[in-house]
Parts: structure tokens; sequence; C-alpha cells
């Protein structure tokens, strides 16, 4: 029996603490990963945010699509090759005394195939957190299209509330095809899995994980987070 035509995807999920440690480290962590998309978290949002977030995307080798400031740091870069139909930033509701959060999202099409993408950065609040998700997800599934990539810093691991409300809601790459390292905070001696990628059930996921390409010292330099990369098959049909 033939296998069915699917379009191969590279997607990155990283918390980049407003590039306030080694930058250049960071751009060529993400260049070694040769994602298509790139979901970030914590991108600069204060200091010349537009000029910081062209300045990583060229490093890169990508372009800026969306998120940002607008979005409370979520930021979605891309290859050339991934067309974009739609960007939205949306502002969640915030508790008083937390940080604004938000989701960077977009719609994109790689060789025919449409598919949607959402970067986010949860609070640290547990119940405002377990609102946030399910929010997330309602924002994600608007945009319409029946393949969905959501990715972010979700500020706790598997087996508490938000998480588990998301990987209920769509598969966890990690947990479905596990691949590299599997903790991703703190940025020393990380025991927690605080960073995800979670796609619709359609989608099938090859591997997922942080690749065991740079040293724990070159992480640490880097940023406080490890990053997550997904290999996703998307059907074509």
């Amino acid at each position: 029996m033939a296998t069915p035509p699917s379009v191969e995807l590279r997607v990155l999920s990283y918390n980049v603490r407003s590039l306030r440690d080694d930058r250049r480290l960071v751009a060529r962590i993400v260049r070694w990963c040769a994602a298509d998309v790139v979901l970030l978290q914590e991108a600069p949002r204060f200091l010349l945010p537009k000029t910081q977030a062209a300045w990583l995307a060229r490093a890169c080798g990508l372009h800026v699509v969306g998120g940002g400031a607008a979005a409370t740091g979520p930021l979605i870069l891309a290859t050339l090759g991934v067309k974009v139909l739609e960007t939205r930033n949306v502002l969640l509701p915030r508790t008083p005394g937390y940080h604004q959060r938000g989701i960077a999202l977009a719609r994109l099409q790689v060789d025919g195939v449409r598919f949607a993408v959402g970067s986010t950065h949860l609070s640290l609040d547990g119940d405002e957190r377990r609102r946030q998700a399910d929010l997330v997800l309602t924002h994600l599934a608007d945009l319409g299209e029946e393949h969905r990539i959501l990715a972010g810093d979700m500020n706790e691991h598997p087996g508490h509330p938000a998480w588990d409300h998301l990987a209920a809601r769509l598969d966890d790459a990690y947990a479905a095809a596990p691949w590299g390292r599997e903790f991703t905070s703190p940025h020393r001696n990380p025991w927690r899995r605080i960073d995800g990628i979670f796609v619709s059930s359609e989608i099938e996921v090859v591997r997922c994980g942080v690749p065991d390409a740079f040293t724990d010292a070159e992480y640490e330099a880097a940023t406080d987070h490890r990053p997550v990369l997904a290999v996703l098959r998307l059907p074509a049909g």
C-alpha cells in the first residue's frame, strides 16, 4: 500500500529570555535546528523590540512572521519557503499583580498544505495558567485550520492541570516520539519539561526533544531554557 502524501515540517520552540544572554549563541542554536517555523517566547519587548526581532531573524536566516511586543513576547519566525496567510496577536486576560500574557498566531502554508501555529507563554499563577490554556486552544482553533501546532513555555510540566488540559486536546509531541533530551528548565541541571510542542492528532510526530548538538555550558550561556525541536509530517491530502 502506498504511503499517503505528506509534508515534513521542522518546528522549534525556544524561550530566549529577551536576548539578555549570549544572543549570537541563541542564533547559532536556532540556525543549527534548521526549523521551518520558529516559535519563540520572551522575545525583546521593551527596548527597540522590532529592531531586535529583525536582528534575530537575520542572524538565523529567517524572517519575522508576527508577534513580539504586540503579543507580549511570543514571536514567530519562518523561512522564506513558508507562506504567511494571516497573523494575529492576542492579549490574554490578566490577573492583577501578574504579567500580561499573550499568544502570537499565524495561518501558514508549505507546499500547498495549510496549518495554524501559536506561540505562547503561560502565567506563573496556577489558576490563571489553567484558564489561559483553554483560551490559547480556543484562539488557535479560531484560525479555522485542521492542522494545528501550539508551542511555548507553559511554566509547568506534565501531570499538572494546564499542561494536561493542553495534552488532552492536542498531542504532546515529546511524549509521542521522544528524541534527544527531555528537560528544558532550569538552565543548569534541568529537571523539568515546562517547554513543549503540541499538535493536532492527524499530524505525525517523527521526533521531538532537546537537541544533543550543544553542550550544557553552551545552552546555559545562551538563555535560561533549552530549545525543543520537533520534526512533523502533515497530511497533504
